[in-house]
C-alpha cells in the first residue's frame, strides 16, 4: 500500500528542544486534538486547529529554556497533564492552561531529560539521575556517561518501577531503584528512547531506540538479560536491516559503501497507525529533516514504507488526527519552531456543482486573510527599519547585538573516518568561514549547495592551515561539512557562522581535534591480537590522567568515572585496530596492536606531563607481530583502493572506444562493468580523495617505528616517503 501524505504548516513557535512538542487526547470520539509545545523562550503554547487556522488554547508567559514536555495523569486515567522542564525546576499545567505544581529540584544543573509515571518523576541531568514520587526524592544514580534521555516501562503492566536510561558511551542502563540491574551495549550513542507500540508491546518490556549516527533498534528488556530483536543501520539514511534471529542476516561490505555513508542522528520516535492496516508503524524524526515512517512485513520486519525530507532538524512527532477529523496525520515540530503536518487530507477534492462556490468562496477567504497579515507584516517592517535607523543616527545610542541561536554538531562518522560538522541556525545562513590550525581535509557534501572559496594561508609564523568560506545560498538555514583529521596532529577547529541578520552579527563555535581523533569508544576488546604495550608512572592523580584522556581520545567523559580505576576500549576507524586505556592514580598501562598509536600516545602524554611539571616513567613492550598484524589488516583496504583507483583511470580510455566503435560488444565482461558503473566508480573515488596515500602513510609510520626500536638506520625510501607523508591529510 503506497502511503500519500501533504505538508500542512500550522503555527511557528520560538527555537525548539528535542521532544517539546506532544498531541493532547482527543476529548471525543470524533473530535480533533490540540498540540501543546514548548520552545526555548520559555513559552508554553497549546493551540487546536478549526478551518485550517490555528486557534489558541493558552499561552504562558517566557521564562526559562523548555528542555523537555511531557504528558502524565494517574495511572490507568487519560494522560492530558503538561509537565514542562526548565532549568531545574518541574511545573505542571491543566489541558486548559491553569498551573498546578511547580517543583524545584535539587538538581544543580538544567534538566536534560525527563519522563512521568503516574505520580513517579523520573529526571536526568547531565550524569546524574533522580527518581521523585510525589516531589519526594526516592532514588539516584551517577552514570558513567552523559545521559541523552530516560523512559520507564509501563509500571500498570509490569507493577514494578524500571527506569532506563540512554548514555553517550553506547549503553542503555537499566535501573531497579539506586542500583544498576545490567547495562546493554548498542551500536551507537543512544539518542532517544520510546516504548514499542506506546506500551511497550504485549510484555510492556519491548523498547525502541535510536542513536545519534542513525541507527534504530528494539530490544525486549528482560528480568536478567536483553533480547535484541531487530535493528535498522544508517546506510543513505536509511540502510541495511539486521536481524537477530536466524531468518535473516544481511551483512553490508564496509569497504563497498565506503564514502556513501551519511550521519543522520535520530532525534525523534513514535508509534502510530498511519498506514490504517491496524498494525501500528514506527514515526521516525532525524537531525537532517527527514520523517520516515517503517511499516512491518509478513515476517514481522521493519520496512520503510515513506518519507519526506524538510529543510531543518525534526525536534519531535508523533501522530493524530489535528487538521480535520477523520484524517489521520503525522505531527512535527522543527528546530527553528514550525508546527506542521503531513496529512492524509488530499489537497485536490472532486465536488459537486453545489460545493464548488463554497469551497472556491472559503479559499477566497482565506487568501484575502493571507494578504491582509502580509499587507502588515510588511508595514510593520518599514516602521522598524525607519526606526532603526533613526536611533542609529542618534549620538546617545547604544548599539544592540542581536541574538541567535546556533543547533550544533561535531561527530566522528565510523564508516568513512571522517567528521561530520552540523551547523544549524534559526534563520538563513549567509555565510561560515572555517578556520583550523592542524591539517585537515574538506571533503564534498551531496547535500550541500552552498559555493566554497579556500584562501591561501601562511601556516609557519600564524599557524593556520585552513581557511575556507561558505557562501549560502538564500533560505538556508542547515549546512553539513565533511573534515578529515589525520591522528597525531591535533589542534582547534573553529566555525564562524553569519546569519542574513541586520546589523551583522557572527558568532563563532570551537571544536577540538583530539591526538587520536579516528578512534571510537567500543565495549570489545580481542585479547589474542598482537599487542604494543606502554606503562606509565609518577606523581599524578587519578584526574589528571583522566584529563590526559580527555584530551587524547574522543568520547571520553568529562567527569572522572567513580572508582579508584578505569577501563577504556576504542577501535580506530580508519584501521580497525583497537586500544585498551586502563589507569589509575599513579599508573597507566596502553595496549593497542597498532604500533603508531602507541608513540602518538607516548609523545601526547610526555608533553601534558612537562607542561604540569610531573616527572613520568615511561616504558613501553614493542611487538613486531603487531606489524605484520597491521598490515594484514590494511591489505584488503589497500587492495580494494588499488582496483578502485584502477577502474577509474580506465573509464576515459573505455568511453573512448565505445564512441569509436559504436558498441561495447568486443570487451570483456570486466571492462564492460566498469563502463556500467562508471558514474558510481567515479563518485566514489572523488568522495575518498588520497585514500590511497593515507594508507601508505600508515604503512611506512610504522616501519619508521620499527626502525627506531631497533636503533636502525632509517632506509633512504622510509625517509623520503615519511618527508613526504609530514603535514600531508588525506
Amino acid at each position: 500500500m503506497e502511503l500519500q501524505l501533504n505538508r500542512v504548516d500550522y503555527l511557528q513557535v520560538g527555537v525548539t528542544a528535542q521532544k517539546t512538542m506532544r498531541l493532547l487526547p482527543a476529548s471525543g470520539r470524533r473530535a480533533t486534538q490540540k498540540v501543546v509545545i514548548g520552545d526555548q523562550d520559555g513559552v508554553v503554547t497549546c493551540f487546536g486547529i478549526k478551518k485550517s487556522e490555528a486557534v489558541p488554547v493558552f499561552k504562558t508567559l517566557p521564562g526559562q529554556k523548555i528542555s523537555r514536555l511531557e504528558l502524565g495523569g494517574a495511572i490507568g486515567t487519560v494522560q492530558e497533564k503538561i509537565f514542562v522542564a526548565s532549568g531545574s525546576e518541574v511545573r505542571g499545567f491543566t489541558k486548559r492552561g491553569k498551573q498546578f505544581l511547580s517543583f524545584e529540584t535539587n538538581l544543580t544543573e538544567s534538566i536534560r531529560a525527563m519522563h512521568v509515571s503516574g505520580s513517579d518523576l523520573f529526571l536526568c541531568a547531565s550524569y546524574i539521575y533522580n527518581h521523585y514520587c510525589d516531589c519526594k526524592d526516592q532514588h539516584y544514580y551517577l552514570s558513567g556517561d552523559k545521559i541523552s534521555d530516560v523512559l520507564c516501562l509501563p509500571v500498570e503492566k509490569l507493577e514494578k518501577i524500571t527506569p532506563i536510561l540512554a548514555c553517550q558511551d553506547r549503553v542503555l542502563r537499566i535501573l531497579e531503584g539506586s542500583d544498576l540491574v545490567y547495562d546493554v551495549e548498542v551500536p551507537g550513542p543512544p539518542s532517544v528512547l520510546a516504548l514499542n507500540d506506546g506500551d511497550g508491546g504485549s510484555s510492556g518490556e519491548e523498547l525502541l531506540y535510536g542513536t545519534s549516527d542513525g541507527k534504530i533498534g528494539l530490544i525486549h528488556i528482560a528480568r536478567d538479560s536483553p533480547v535484541p530483536k531487530w535493528e535498522i543501520f544508517n546506510e543513505k539514511k536509511r540502510g541495511g536491516l539486521y536481524v537477530y534471529a536466524n531468518t535473516a542476516n544481511v551483512y553490508i561490505d564496509r569497504f563497498i559503501i565506503l564514502g556513501f555513508m551519511c550521519l543522520v542522528g535520530i532525534l525523534c520516535i513514535d508509534n502510530f497507525d498511519i498506514m490504517g492496516d491496524g498494525v501500528k508503524d514506527i514515526l521516525v524524526g532525524r537531525d537532517d529533516g527527514t520523517v520516515e515512517v517503517y511499516g512491518f512485513d509478513s515476517a514481522g520486519d521493519p520496512v520503510l514504507r515513506y518519507d519526506h525530507t524538510l529543510t531543518e532538524s525534526v525536534t519531535s512527532i508523533q501522530g493524530g488526527c489535528v487538521g480535520k477529523e477523520g484524517y489521520d496525520e503525522i505531527v512535527l515540530s522543527t528546530y527553528s519552531g514550525w508546527v506542521s503536518g503531513l496529512t492524509t487530507e488530499p489537497t485536490h477534492r472532486e465536488a459537486g456543482p453545489g460545493q464548488e462556490l463554497k469551497m472556491s468562496q472559503e479559499m477566497q477567504t482565506k487568501i484575502t486573510s493571507l494578504r491582509a497579515e502580509l499587507e502588515q507584516l510588511q508595514f510593520k517592517v518599514v516602521q522598524e527599519r525607519e526606526r532603526y535607523q533613526h536611533s542609529s543616527q542618534s549620538t546617545t545610542a547604544v548599539s544592540a547585538v542581536p541574538v541567535f541561536s546556533i543547533n550544533d554538531k561535531f561527530t566522528l562518522n565510523k564508516d568513512d573516518a571522517s567528521y561530520s560538522l552540523i551547523l544549524e541556525v534559526q534563520m538563513a545562513i549567509d555565510n561560515v568561514l572555517i578556520q583550523s590550525d592542524v591539517p585537515v581535509d574538506l571533503l564534498d557534501v551531496d547535500k550541500n549547495s552552498a559555493v566554497v572559496s579556500f584562501s591561501g594561508c601562511d601556516s609557519e609564523p600564524n599557524g593556520n592551515f585552513l581557511l575556507a568560506t561558505y557562501r549560502c545560498q538564500a533560505n538556508t538555514t542547515r549546512l553539513e561539512l565533511k573534515i578529515r583529521s589525520i591522528e597525531g596532529q591535533y589542534g582547534t577547529l573553529q566555525a564562524y557562522v553569519t546569519p542574513r541578520i541586520q546589523p551583522k552579527t557572527c558568532q563563532v563555535r570551537q571544536y577540538q581535534i583530539k591526538p587520536l581523533s579516528l578512534h571510537q569508544r567500543s565495549h570489545v576488546f580481542d585479547q589474542d591480537r598482537p599487542m604494543n604495550v606502554l606503562s606509565l608512572t609518577g606523581q599524578f592523580s587519578f584526574a589528571e590522567i583522566h584529563s590526559w584522556m580527555v584530551f587524547c581520545l574522543p568520547e571520553v567523559p568529562e567527569k572522572p568515572p567513580v572508582g579508584e580505576d578505569v577501563v577504556f576500549y576504542f577501535q580506530n576507524t580508519f584501521l580497525d585496530t583497537q586500544l585498551e586505556c586502563s589507569y589509575r592514580k599513579g599508573e597507566g598501562v596502553f595496549k593497542s596492536d597498532n604500533i603508531s598509536t602507541i608513540s602518538i600516545l607516548k609523545d601526547v602524554l610526555s608533553k601534558e606531563a612537562t607542561k604540569r611539571k610531573i616527572n613520568l616513567n615511561i616504558s613501553y613492550d614493542i611487538n613486531e607481530d603487531s606489524v605484520g598484524h597491521t598490515l594484514t589488516m590494511i591489505h584488503p583496504k589497500l587492495e580494494y583502493q588499488l582496483l578502485l583507483a584502477k577502474k577509474v583511470h580506465l573509464i576515459d580510455a573505455l568511453k573512448e572506444l565505445q564512441v569509436h566503435e559504436g558498441n561495447t560488444n568486443f570487451l570483456i565482461p570486466e571492462y564492460r562493468c566498469i563502463l556500467e558503473e562508471a558514474e558510481k566508480l567515479q563518485d566514489e573515488y572523488k568522495k575518498q580523495p588520497a585514500h590511497l596515500e593515507r594508507l601508505y602513510g600508515e604503512i611506512f609510520l610504522s616501519a619508521l617505528l620499527i626502525f627506531k626500536k631497533k636503533k636502525k638506520k632509517t632506509p633512504p625510501l622510509v625517509q623520503h616517503h615519511l618527508a613526504y607523508h609530514k603535514n600531508k591529510v588525506y
